[in-house]
């Protein structure tokens, strides 16, 4: 009969998380995870696999809680779609500059390390990308319904665009760009948005 786990596993894998999103996979080892949870390696092999496993787990609950939270922004009424937008662009950019580590993204740090070799993170990163764009399209089109942006204009390429400048953001902060330049930012993607001809 198995025994009964004896520690928090969701304690255990923000911790987890942490190793990986400040030194990224290859360069966090499980001896390092072990020492900061205070488990020893079999307990994590046996609760979580290998490495790949674990990274799989904490990659999978990152790009869930990145789309959780931007729903959790993005949707509601017509009348305020603009005011959810405005405002998911600009806390994107505050927390951006807030990175003082300048950790970025786990997506994007761990899309950027392993996609190409792992099929799993490829496919987890897709999906988050995909989901964070039709929850921007649908905002788009809500802005549009209420007359605040171009009925004529393509929901989804404006969507496809607001994600590139909010993933840039994310990545000139990790080179260091200052808050007034990912704030400038921010403003200038909402000022290039087509508005309704008067």
């Amino acid at each position: 009969m198995a025994r009964p786990r004896k520690f928090d596993e969701q304690q255990v894998l923000a911790t987890a998380q942490e190793q990986f999103w400040a030194h990224g996979y290859a360069a966090t080892r499980m001896d390092d995870i072990a020492a900061a949870t205070g488990l020893g390696k079999g307990s994590l092999y046996g609760a979580f696999g290998g490495k790949q496993d674990l990274f799989h787990r904490v990659f999978d609950d990152y790009c869930t809680s990145v789309v959780d939270a931007t729903a959790q922004q993005l949707r509601g009424d017509d009348e305020n779609a603009y005011t959810r937008l405005s405002a998911h662009i600009h806390a994107v950019a505050a927390a951006s500059a807030a990175d003082t580590a300048q950790r970025g993204c786990l997506l994007a740090k761990g899309t950027a390390e392993l996609a190409e070799h792992d099929k799993t993170v490829a496919t987890r990163a897709h999906t988050a990308i995909d989901t964070l764009h039709t929850l921007l399209k649908d905002d788009i089109a809500a802005c549009q319904r209420n007359g605040d942006l171009d009925a004529d204009a393509n929901p989804g390429q404006l969507a496809a665009l607001v994600l590139a400048v909010l993933r840039g953001i994310e990545a000139l902060a990790k080179a260091g760009a200052d808050e007034k330049t990912l704030t400038d930012i921010a403003r200038t993607a909402l000022a290039v948005l087509p508005r309704p001809a008067n």
